[in-house]
């Protein structure tokens, strides 16, 4: 199907958001699967809750609906290439051999060295037009010790992000000399 122009428009102005990159992991009766997406954002901590896109025409639309829990996985720099491993389904390929990886209290596959980890069960599901919208209650999070670069995709491509000192260290070693 040809896209309009409006939505080519779409396209080429949300490639200009730049969105931070999450693996998307599940395991349940439906088997362990994983995706890679920027469509994550909170939504409140009353209770702890995010949403969660996913394309319904998607191999594992249906198996992370089915296994009722999921992941996100906020992906490092260092994470690049562990991105572009779930970022497409070859068959036979163990995309999990890839990654150390753990379980908390949903059974979901949680990456040992990710900035943060959200464990979450699927709470509602909204559907808009060819999407999902999946609300996911935070059940457990995991937070490494030190946080590496951020991983982020803007203008169809991987960046890094370094944290900035605060602002109160620059002065204080300003004060110092």
């Amino acid at each position: 199907m040809e896209l309009t122009p409006n939505q080519l428009a779409f396209r080429e102005g949300m490639s200009r958001m730049g969105a931070g990159v999450n693996l998307i992991t599940s395991n349940g009766n439906s088997g362990r699967h994983g995706f890679v997406a920027s469509a994550v954002c909170s939504v409140t901590d009353t209770p702890p809750t995010l949403l969660v896109c996913v394309n319904r025409n998607a191999f594992v639309h249906d198996r992370f609906l089915e296994n009722g829990a999921l992941c996100v996985n906020v992906l490092a720099a260092h994470h690049q290439d562990l991105s572009r491993v779930f970022a497409r389904y070859v068959e036979g390929v163990d995309r999990f051999s890839y990654g150390d990886w753990l379980t908390l209290s949903t059974g979901s596959p949680v990456l040992r060295d990710a900035n943060v980890a959200f464990d979450c069960r699927i709470g509602s599901v909204l559907e808009q037009g060819s999407h999902s919208v999946m609300f996911c209650e935070i059940k457990a999070v995991h937070l490494p010790e030190k946080p590496d670069r951020g991983l982020v995709y803007f203008s169809r491509d991987y960046h890094h992000l370094e944290a900035e000192k605060p602002r109160g260290d620059n002065l204080s070693e300003a004060s110092k000399a």
